[in-house]
Order: structure tokens, then C-alpha cells, then sequence
């Protein structure tokens, strides 16, 4: 990875290791318009429409900017139901970038995760995990199994100077496997770049503890390796065992390592698709006959074909510092200038995103009210900026019914690779700040309409009294005609 240093060490910035050929014109609207929006919208950011949103930092999940050489391979796609080429070319892909030997395709992360909840989870067993995935536990939960989580204490700390707090607590990893008994723990997933706790990574020696662990026991080891690349970034840069490695060389050991990888290629790869591998036949003959009947033919599964052969060069380009290093760095950069506004964070700053503690901005709002969705509505009215809630409006209420309360209440913004420029990265940290500042005027939120399922994507909700308008009050107030 190239190292670049400023002359003047105050203008230091990240430095983008790429060339911006196409661009799409963004919109902002007026502060009034915002907040009907977010009316409309039910006081769900995920209810917006993208004509109304300045800039979308809701996820990096299929939004990252293809590399030229992606969309040039797009154009080879070979679209043959069976024996394609592109199948082919992709498989070739994986096993370089992996080691692994055997390919299932899906159309999406999370259709990896129902496949594997149906062919290996069987009523009352238990899943662990460092932490949950929102639709991984949805799946787990809805064949009958349980999940577990087993982050290590630090990984709840909102601020602390571990660098890897997605880790396992292996200690606790052992003794639950020995309460429990290893016949009823369906399996252990890794989940990379822990979503749900601020994108924090794993290390390779804890992913590998988990690994023997897992096969000491008998026991199914599976990595969600969808926040991957972040965290091979984390592993180089932080990890002294990584530091001699090459990227191909990590991520060879891990699948040599785990029992099965899968990811969304959403993510790994800056493509659309996802895929399970082994080195294991006996576990991919198992959830073979699930392909076809989800997700499509043997050789797409789901995908279009021309997001296959971007897949492929997308997989490549992961083993290149230069490639996987931009989104850290801008995240990093977001983290610093909103730390040294004063704005509460998740720190050391991970992978995925920027995430701030809404938990801690907004003390005077119960979790009943759901301060981090508030605090996301808060933001999009006072920026035209999209965050998403990662709190307790994502998670699934308990089986009685009550709420199931986050261990932390956080707003994601979200970092698509190669798509925002500094300055916009600037301009969210201003608007940040702002909402921060006048944190006294936000209140909470009550349902309107619940799902009961996956809330957090299509329900809608209310404000509790009239604090949004006031927020677009003192909004005039401070920044006069300015969007």
C-alpha cells in the first residue's frame, strides 16, 4: 500500500488512489421539503425516495462504484442457462482469491444465510456467533434455533483502544459449547466487520482459535465473510501475525481454515450476488438441492450474469492494499472530525461506516422511543443525508412480545467506496455536528405501523410531539437561506 505524506502535515487527507470518469448529479432540497419527506416516509429512512436524498450513506451494500475494468468485463457475460463460461470464469475467481475448491451461487447474502439455516439448523439448537446479522438470525430464528453472542466485553465498549473488538470471547466460547453440548450447537459463525457494533473486525489468530475450537468439538464453522475486505485492511494494518502476509495469503488461510465462507457480494467484490464455498464436498452436496429450488440453475443461481463477471474482477481487485484501503481512510477521516467536534462515537473507527452513538446523544430518549431511529430522522432533515438506525428499531421483539433492547443504540453512516468526495465527507461531518449541538430539541418516536418481521425496512412510524419542527426552526434560524 502506498504511503503518501503531505508537505504540510495539518492539510494531511486521504488521498484517493483513483480517477472519478463518471458522475451523477445530486439534489438537495430545501429543509421544509426534507422534513415532509421524512413524513412521508413514515420516519423511516429506508421509506425515502433517492430523488429526495443528497447523499445516500444508508449502506454500502450494492452501492460502491465498479471499477472500469468491472464494467468492461460486463460486456463478455456469456448468458447460457447451463455450461456458461461466466459460471466458470467466476469459479476460477473464487478458487484464486480463496483456495477453495467447490461453488454455490446465490442471489444475495442473505439468501446464503437461508440455505444454510435450512440445511443445517434443526429446531432448539443453538447458533454463536461474536455478534448477530439482523436477517442471519431472522432465518436462525425462523426454523426453530437460537443464537448466541459471544463478543468479547470490549466489543460493547463504545470507546476503547482495542483493535480488534469483534473477537470472540473464547473463554465463554468453550465453556457455552460444554453447557450446552456440542450436538445441540448447529454451528459457530464468524461474522467479519461486525456489523451491528460499529463494522469492528475480527482477527485472523481469534477467527482461527474459533476454527479449531469448532473442529475440537466436531462443530460447523462457517464465516460470513460479506465485510471482509475491511477487515483484511484491519488485519494488514493492525494484526503483527498479518503483517508479513499478503492479502492472497490471508485469505487463502481462511479457506483452507473454516468449514464453509460465504458472503454477499454486495459487499466483497463491489458486485451483486452471493455465493457459499467450501473446501468441503459433503457440505456443499447438502445444500446443493437448495440452489435450484431458492435461487436458480446451478450456474447463476439468482444472479445476472454480467454481475458474475464483475463479481470475478471485483474478487480480484480485493487482493490489491490500494483498492481495499479507500473506504477505511475515509471512514477514519469522518470518525476524527466528528471526534474532534465532540460528537460521541464508536471507536477505535472499523469498517462499513461511521457510527455514532445515538445512545449516548440522546440520553433523555427511552429505548422505547427509539433514539437512534429519531436521531437518524433528525439527520436527514437537518442534511438530506441518509443514515440508517442500528439500534433497537433492528432488532426482532422477543417471543412474548416484548422489546428486545440493543446493547447499543448507533446511527450508520455508511461509506460506499469510491463514490462521495471529501468535500461531501466534510459537509456530513458539519451537518453532524449541528444536529449534536441542538440534541436537546429531538424527541422519540412510536410506531404506526409494526411488521413483524424485518421492521426496520418498511415500517412507519410517528414523532412524539412537534420536535421536528422545531428542529426546522432552529435550522432557519442558524443557517438563514442556506439548503
Amino acid at each position: 500500500m502506498s504511503i503518501v505524506n503531505f508537505y504540510r502535515p495539518e492539510e494531511q487527507v486521504p488521498l484517493e488512489m483513483h480517477k472519478v470518469r463518471v458522475v451523477q448529479k445530486l439534489f438537495l432540497l430545501p429543509v421544509e421539503e426534507r422534513l415532509q419527506k421524512m413524513k412521508e416516509a413514515g420516519n423511516n429512512t429506508f421509506l425515502l425516495q433517492n430523488k429526495d436524498v443528497f447523499m445516500d450513506m444508508i449502506t454500502d451494500s450494492g452501492v460502491n462504484a465498479m471499477s472500469d475494468n468491472q464494467v468492461a468485463a460486463m460486456s463478455i457475460a456469456d448468458d447460457s442457462y447451463a455450461g456458461s463460461e461466466t459460471c466458470n470464469r467466476l469459479i476460477s475467481a473464487i478458487e484464486e482469491v480463496f483456495g477453495t475448491k467447490y461453488f454455490l451461487p446465490a442471489h444475495q447474502g442473505r439468501a446464503c444465510e437461508n440455505i444454510l439455516a435450512e440445511t443445517f439448523v434443526k429446531p432448539g439448537q443453538f447458533t454463536l456467533m461474536n455478534f448477530h446479522f439482523t436477517t442471519t438470525k431472522a432465518h436462525i430464528t425462523r426454523v426453530g434455533g437460537s443464537v448466541i453472542e459471544l463478543v468479547g466485553k470490549k466489543g460493547l465498549e463504545p470507546q476503547n483502544d482495542e483493535p480488534f473488538k469483534g473477537n470472540f470471547d473464547i473463554p465463554r466460547l468453550k465453556q457455552t459449547i460444554k453447557d450446552l453440548g456440542a450436538k445441540n450447537v448447529a454451528f459457530v459463525r464468524i461474522e467479519a466487520g461486525t456489523n451491528l457494533i460499529g463494522g469492528q473486525p475480527v482477527s485472523l489468530q481469534n477467527m482461527l482459535e474459533v476454527a479449531k475450537i469448532c473442529k475440537e468439538n466436531g462443530i460447523l464453522s462457517i464465516l460470513d465473510a460479506s465485510l471482509l475486505q475491511d477487515n483484511l485492511y484491519f488485519m494488514k494494518t493492525r494484526e503483527e501475525m498479518c503483517k508479513d502476509m499478503s492479502i492472497k495469503d490471508i485469505m487463502h488461510k481462511l479457506g483452507a481454515t473454516m468449514d464453509i465462507i460465504y458472503f454477499s457480494a454486495r459487499k466483497l467484490g463491489f458486485a451483486r450476488g452471493g455465493a457459499i464455498i467450501s473446501n468441503n464436498e459433503s457440505y456443499i452436496l447438502k445444500m446443493k438441492e437448495y440452489i435450484p429450488l431458492y435461487e436458480g440453475f446451478l450456474t447463476y443461481g439468482g444472479m445476472e450474469v454480467r454481475s458474475m463477471e464483475a463479481m470475478a474482477v471485483g474478487l480480484r481487485e480485493t487482493l490489491d492494499m490500494e483498492i481495499i484501503s479507500q473506504g477505511p481512510k475515509f471512514i477514519q477521516y469522518l470518525v476524527d472530525e466528528l471526534d474532534k467536534y465532540g460528537v460521541p462515537m464508536i471507536k477505535p473507527a472499523g469498517g462499513l461506516g461511521a457510527h455514532v452513538n445515538a445512545g449516548e446523544i440522546l440520553p433523555h430518549v427511552p429505548h422505547s422511543q427509539y433514539p437512534a431511529a429519531a436521531l437518524a430522522t433528525a439527520f436527514y432533515i437537518a442534511s438530506g443525508v441518509r443514515g440508517m438506525e442500528r439500534g433497537t428499531l433492528s432488532e426482532q421483539r422477543n417471543p412474548d412480545g416484548t422489546e428486545h433492547y440493543a446493547e447499543l443504540e448507533l446511527v450508520r453512516l455508511a461509506v460506499p467506496r469510491r463514490v462521495f468526495t471529501l468535500s461531501q465527507i466534510k459537509y456530513c461531518a458539519d451537518r453532524v455536528k449541528w444536529v449534536y449541538d441542538n440534541r436537546n430539541l429531538i424527541g422519540g418516536l412510536r410506531w404506526e405501523d409494526e411488521p413483524s418481521v424485518l421492521r426496520f425496512f418498511f415500517g412507519r412510524l410517528q414523532p412524539i410531539g412537534d420536535w421536528q419542527e422545531k428542529l426546522v426552526e432552529k435550522f432557519r434560524k442558524d443557517f438563514g437561506d442556506s439548503l
